[in-house]
């Protein structure tokens, strides 16, 4: 049990990095190199740890089996008057981290079909086990991170594309987005499950 618990962390730590990381990259391509200036574009944990957010949260969750898997990273530094698209550039950075996540559940979920046809019987159910965690945490970082919820990513994504008559909207949920967010969590995160589960069976042919 202690060395499942040490992999879900390392995975959920290296899963939030990559979705950091990946926003600081396309804004970087997008003409914006502020996370870039900051060191950010690496996979260095150091340099994107988040004491409460990437250690102390999840590992409560975990240990006392909350049933959720909740933290952060530090955000990559954006400026978004730095970005070449200034109509579609916000929108482009904020979906690239869980995009990122999404290509890591895709990846390792079809690697999974394969697993028992390569490796013998107890070596293909370790990787099995590992490879599935890794499906499932990254398929809830990508669905939580797309909840129209500032400061998720799915805000940044509603807000480029919501016409100005819809301004009202932003600006409520801009200003209770703690509140909406905690409330979230603690109360409707159970939603996306069925979602997570669902994906997860579509990647993997089977269930989580």
């Amino acid at each position: 049990m202690e060395i499942i618990l040490i992999f879900i962390i390392l995975i959920f730590l290296f899963s939030v990095i990559i979705h950091e990381v990946s926003h600081g990259l396309m804004a970087d391509y997008l003409g914006d190199s502020t996370a870039k200036l900051a060191g950010r574009l690496t996979l260095n944990p150091i340099n994107h740890l988040d004491p409460i957010g990437s250690i102390l949260v999840p590992l409560l969750l975990i240990i006392s089996q909350a049933g959720i898997i909740f933290g952060w990273a530090k955000p990559v530094p954006i400026n978004p008057y730095n970005l070449r698209d200034k109509v579609y550039g916000q929108a482009k950075v904020a979906f690239a981290g869980p995009l990122a996540n999404i290509f890591i559940a895709l990846f390792f979920g079809i690697s999974l079909r394969f697993i028992p046809y390569l490796f013998s019987t107890q070596v293909a159910i370790n990787l099995i086990t590992i490879f599935s965690y890794i499906v499932w945490i990254n398929l809830i970082l990508a669905i939580f991170n797309l909840l129209p919820i500032p400061p998720l990513d799915g805000s940044h994504i509603l807000f480029t594309f919501l016409p100005k008559r819809f301004d009202n909207i932003k600006a409520f949920l801009y200003q209770y987005q703690l509140f909406i967010l905690i409330f979230f969590i603690f109360f409707l995160f159970p939603i996306i499950i069925p979602l997570v589960n669902g994906a997860f069976y579509l990647i993997t042919g089977f269930s989580f």
